[in-house]
């Protein structure tokens, strides 16, 4: 009888702390949703939807013919669209609260080497998403759109279809947004000593073939945009290289660097 009694205290104790996680897990979600939810409400009455697809569309705008504009094709295409660039800001907006919580959730489990790993890569890794996708905006987006007007007869009257000039912004967004977390990849790979920074350094001409593969099939048939995605990408990894060497030096685990330091 006192067995059966201490497996059901032993199942429940086993149990507990699932639920408890459960739950926690629960709180990070709706505390991220919450942020998503506040920075949706912010953005609907400031710039507005509106004005958000506006300054979406600036590039474009900027490069058509005089007269041009973008045209819808379905009817509620003018509601949709510039309802979907607000959730998407707003998720940007959000971002930092999400990976937050993220954080928050999993930070309690690691150990205190672990944790210095683990908080710079997610704040690297944020940051380095959005100068991606800032790089995209300000710099490629005019380029590409330039060199493609340059190549279209003057007898075509170009009128880019909302939905479609949306799903291509997001492509090169998140194209260019992944492109810039290469140093974040490497210094991962290093540090959990999948591969050494010597093979990386030996793996840099593959790379380079790699890379400009990549820019090939993501980005559009283009020069411009395909060596704006490759070069960077290069020269990421290389920056991946260096920063991985100083990375594995602070982030060693205690009995590592005892090791070390008694050899």
């Amino acid at each position: 009888m006192s067995d059966q009694s201490s497996k059901d205290e032993e199942q429940a104790g086993t149990e507990q702390p699932f639920v408890e996680h459960l739950v926690e897990l629960r709180d990070r979600l709706v505390k991220a949703l919450m942020a998503v939810g506040l920075a949706a409400a912010v953005l609907f009455f400031f710039p507005g939807p509106g004005p958000l697809y506006d300054l979406l569309a600036a590039p474009l705008v900027a490069h058509l013919p005089k007269g041009a504009t973008l045209i819808a094709t379905s009817v509620i295409s003018p509601f949709m669209v510039p309802l979907k660039i607000l959730l998407v800001a707003a998720f940007l907006l959000a971002l930092p609260v999400v990976l937050w919580q993220v954080w928050a959730f999993v930070a309690p489990g690691l150990y205190a080497h672990e944790k210095r790993l683990v908080l710079p890569l997610v704040v690297s890794s944020t940051l380095l998403f959005f100068v991606g996708v800032g790089f995209c905006y300000f710099f490629v987006f005019g380029q590409v759109f330039s060199f493609i007007q340059s190549f279209a007869p003057k007898s075509i009257t170009a009128a880019p279809d909302i939905e479609a000039y949306l799903s291509f912004v997001l492509t090169m967004f998140i194209a260019f947004g992944l492109a810039f977390e290469v140093p974040i990849v490497v210094i991962v790979l290093a540090r959990l000593g999948l591969v050494s920074v010597e093979k990386l350094k030996a793996f840099r001409g593959y790379f380079i073939v790699l890379a400009f593969i990549i820019a090939a099939i993501v980005t559009p048939p283009d020069v411009v945009s395909q060596l704006a995605l490759a070069v960077p990408m290069c020269l990421l990894y290389e920056l991946g290289i260096w920063a991985a060497q100083i990375f594995i030096r602070h982030t060693k685990a205690p009995e590592d660097s005892q090791e070390n330091t008694a050899s």
